[in-house]
Parts: structure tokens; sequence; C-alpha cells
């Protein structure tokens, strides 16, 4: 092992946020809070993602077993976490903010075949432990950051994480002043005794102390308050300092939670564990307006969401989160009904969508559900209800009306029906020669030029545009003048290659559908025009 760094001879300073006791106890949420803390005090911040399975990244995952694949501006597919981190700090992420075991051991696999290990046995200790330091320094050598949290998934414990704990033991012994361990674990009500349970902290931060990593701060998740006696409690048997037992109680918006870590003054703790000093006092203002925006509408819309993982809220989480973003700039609270397409057909329809003030088809693959979404999109658009697709949205907007208005029976997508008499949706030119799936779709930013005065254009407030995609299919252009002469309009485009980026309908109050993905643009501070616009759309037409 190398010998310890002196100070000087590093600029960034690395938290580590690790887990205990269960998962899903909000490590992802935290980091992002407290990051946001630390970058309205004059620091530039970036938060990490560790995830322990072996998939290269979560883009083969099915939503139900991930929930949403996250795609960044550079197009890496990723863990739905870094949606939080960039709605918390309107920064964009990339690729090195998510690693995966299956990226680590690809790594150094495809190293050990190029002989860079000069004939050495290839281990966990060194080789793969050596492997995740050098992503988790990455960022901070590569983008200068003063901070970097990096989060790891799952919780102590797991026999998937102990490589990443063993990395963070091995970083703190060799930076010793630059680096924090942040454990967040479970403090448990028990109804039956009517009391809190600090037991499972305690075995918590046992099981990361054999493996060598002392917790410099706990963040214990309750539904009640802790009292000073049960703080003092967790300080003494955990070895942290009392001002370092930070209180996380249950909140009623994850926005509430950056005003509760301050409260708390885990800011103020992190930094003076890492040497560091308040740049400036900080200024949440804006974020005050919005929660207060959130807390108090002036007014309410429902808007439906067709989709088939509907099961699993997590698989739209950027979608429901830019509504809140929306919603709120409008001072109008939108209230979510979660419709499974699987169980819309055409005797059902009117009864599942009378009453909604708009409807959104959600994006997805494979063919389970299309009809019912379908049905949705014929429905809202005969009944002049507010729509927005995204993704398979738009494609399925543009299949039900090749079927129903310009009479193309046989409609539909290669996707769902190779050989369908008129591929309307069909697979991108440069997607036939692709056999591997992961990784090789369409990802990321490409540019958009939007038509002047359609309601897009007039969204944005501009004619040029970036969104982030996920697709392998498209608009096959081959019918686009068929669907112009109908009033099927397409007024956003790639500049290069045509592809039909935006489409929106004639004579409808607001029909609107887009090929990539605005939900993972959306921030607390820059909400997405396009959701806006729809938003506002339901709240007119309400009216």
């Amino acid at each position: 092992m190398q010998k310890k760094q002196a100070v000087s001879s590093k600029r960034s300073k690395y938290i580590f946020v690790t887990g205990g006791v269960t998962s899903s106890l909000g490590k992802g949420i935290i980091s992002a809070s407290l990051a946001k803390l630390l970058q309205a005090r004059g620091y530039s911040v970036t938060i990490q993602k560790l995830d322990p399975y072996i998939n290269i990244d979560p883009g083969t995952l099915n939503p139900y077993e991930h929930g949403e694949c996250y795609v960044t501006e550079d197009g890496a597919e990723t863990d739905l976490d870094l949606g939080h981190y960039e709605r918390f700090l309107d920064i964009p992420t990339s690729q090195a903010n998510n690693i995966t075991t299956g990226r680590i051991y690809q790594s150094v696999i495809d190293k050990e075949r190029r002989g860079e290990y000069l004939g050495k046995t290839v281990q966990i200790i060194p080789h793969i432990t050596d492997e995740i330091k050098r992503c988790i320094q990455l960022l901070g050598n590569a983008h200068d950051y003063d901070v970097v949290i990096t989060e790891i998934g799952g919780t102590v414990g797991d026999i998937e994480s102990l490589p990443y704990v063993e990395s963070v033991r091995q970083l703190m012994w060799e930076y010793e002043d630059d680096c924090i361990n942040i454990h967040l674990t479970l403090v448990p009500y028990l109804a039956a005794a009517g009391e809190l349970k600090t037991k499972p902290t305690q075995h918590s931060v046992k099981m990361l102390l054999e493996n060598g990593v002392q917790p410099d701060i706990l963040v214990c998740r309750t539904e009640h308050e802790l009292s000073p006696i049960l703080r003092n409690k967790i300080a003494k048997f955990c070895n942290v300092s009392l001002d370092a037992v930070i209180q996380s109680i249950d909140a009623d918006t994850i926005y509430d939670v950056p005003f509760m870590m301050l409260e708390e003054k885990l800011d103020l703790v992190v930094l003076r564990k890492l040497g560091l000093k308040s740049k400036k006092k900080p200024n949440l203002n804006k974020w005050s307006d919005f929660l207060t925006k959130l807390k108090h509408p002036k007014k309410r819309v429902r808007i439906g969401l067709v989709g088939k993982y509907v099961e699993l809220k997590d698989a739209y989480k950027s979608i429901a989160e830019a509504f809140i973003h929306a919603g709120t700039t409008l001072e109008c609270a939108v209230d979510i009904e979660w419709i499974h397409s699987e169980g819309l057909n055409n005797k059902n329809v009117k009864a599942k969508l009378t009453g909604l003030d708009g409807v959104l088809v959600a994006p997805g693959f494979g063919s389970r559900g299309i009809d019912g979404k379908i049905e949705a999109i014929k429905f809202v658009r005969e009944n002049n209800i507010p729509f927005f697709g995204i993704c398979l949205g738009m494609q399925i907007a543009t299949i039900e009306f090749a079927r129903n208005v310009l009479g193309l029976k046989d409609a539909h997508s290669t996707e769902m029906k190779a050989y369908t008499k008129h591929p309307v949706i069909c697979l991108m030119e440069e997607q036939k020669s692709i056999v591997n799936k992961g990784g090789t779709m369409r990802l990321g930013a490409y540019p958009c030029t939007l038509k002047k005065g359609s309601k897009a254009q007039k969204a944005y407030g501009k004619i040029n545009i970036e969104e982030r995609h996920r697709h392998r299919f498209e608009f096959n252009n081959d019918y686009m003048e068929k669907f112009e002469k109908a009033g099927f309009k397409c007024v956003g485009t790639n500049p290069k290659s045509g592809l039909v980026e935006i489409i929106e309908l004639e004579n409808h109050p607001y029909f609107v559908a887009a090929q990539f993905h605005p939900e993972y643009k959306s921030t607390v501070m820059t909400p997405h025009p396009l959701f806006i616009s729809f938003v506002k759309a339901c709240v007119t037409t309400k009216a």
C-alpha cells in the first residue's frame, strides 16, 4: 500500500456515503442535499454513484429490476440517482459519475489481456480495488472539483459491496485529511415497545468497523425525533462526535431535505472534518420560494400517465419530478393518475380517461401494453384533451394517426411487427448492423431545429435546442408528406440526419410528442419548457 499523502498534494476532498441495515434509506437524496448545501457555501461539488451489480450499466435492465435508466448528456445509461444529483445541483453529470462492478471488472480484464499487469496474478486486491480508486478519483483529478461525494450502492455487509468498502478504507488511509465517511443508517420505531431502537445502527457501524472503516458522521433515518439521550447513546457506542449524529426524519417531499440537513448543520460538520471553511453564507432563497409554491399551489390539475411499468413509480421517476418542477413554476399542483396501458381497451378507455385534464403517454420498449396506448391516444385526440408523448409515446401517436386518420390500417412499428405493410416507425439505418444491445442505442444529447411558430418553439423561446435521446426506432420520413397534409406536423428535426424529433397536431388544444426525453433535463431551478407548456395547456383547457 502506498505511503500516506500530504494534505497539500491533493486539491479535491472526498466524501464517501455508505448505508447500513436496509436499502432505500435515501443515500442519494442525502448526498444530493449535502452537495446542494456545499454548493451554496461556495464550493464546486459533484456526486458519483458506485453500483455493485455486475451489469456494465442499467441499460439492459428491466425497469422492474432497477427503476428508471437515466441518460446523461454524453450518452451514458446510468442509475436513477444521477437524476437526483442533476435536479438538485442543476449541473450535468457524465459517464464518470456512475461506475458499476461490471465496468470495473471489464476494465481490469481488458488490461490483463493487453499484458499491462506484466504477468502478475490479477486479484481483487490490489487490481480491482486500484481500479475502483482510480474511478473514484477520476472526477476530482480531471475536473478540479473541490469536493467529490461518492455514494456506494447497497448496504454494508453485502458481498458485492466489499471491494468498494475496502477501496474506501484504503483511500481514507492514504488521504486521511482529505476523506471522510458518512454512514446512513436506520433507527426504527417499534410500536409494541413505543420507542426508537438504536441497536440496528450500532450493529451496522460494527460491521463497517470490521471492514476497517470508522464513520465520521452518522445520518440516522427515523420516523420520530431523536432525543438528546438517544443521540448521545449513538455517539458513544459508534465512536463519533455528538454533533456528528445527524437526524434525518421522514419529510413531506425530498426537496425539504436540504433545509433539514441545514438545520442539523450537516454541511458545517462536514466542512470542519474536512478542514474547510465556508466561503460564503448559503443563499437558498430560490429553493425556499420553490418549496413555498410547491406546498401552497393556487390550482390543481389531474394528468394521466399511461405506461406499462406503473406498478413501480421509480420507472418514471424523472417524469414525475419534471411535473413537480413545471407545476410549481405555474403554482399548480399536478396530481398524477397512474394508468396501466395493459388495462386499457376501446370499451373502458372513456371511463378511465374522462375527467383528466391531460394525458402523457410514457416511454418504454416492446409490444406489451401497446394497444392500450393506442386507444388512449385515439381518445385524447378525438376529445381535445391535452396530450404529451415521450419517445415511444411519440411513436405510438404516429401509429394511431396513421391507422385512424390516414386509413393505413396495418400501420405499425417494425419493433412490434417486423413485416408490417406500413412501417411508419422503423429501425434507424445505423442500428441495423448492431448485435450487442448494451450501450448501442442512439444515446445522449443531439441538436434539433424547431419550426418557427410551433408550440414547441414558443415553449422553448428559440429555434435551436439540444435534448437527450434513448432509442433505436424512428419516424419513417417516407410517410412525412402524407402526415403533414393531414395536419400531423413534424415541427422539430435533427439538422444533419433529418430525423423527426417533435410532432404536433393541428386544430387541437395541445397535442405534442417528442422522440427525445425532456424529463432528463428538468431541474428544480430550470424546469423543462415542454413540461411547463403541457401543464399550462392542461390548466387552460380545464378553466
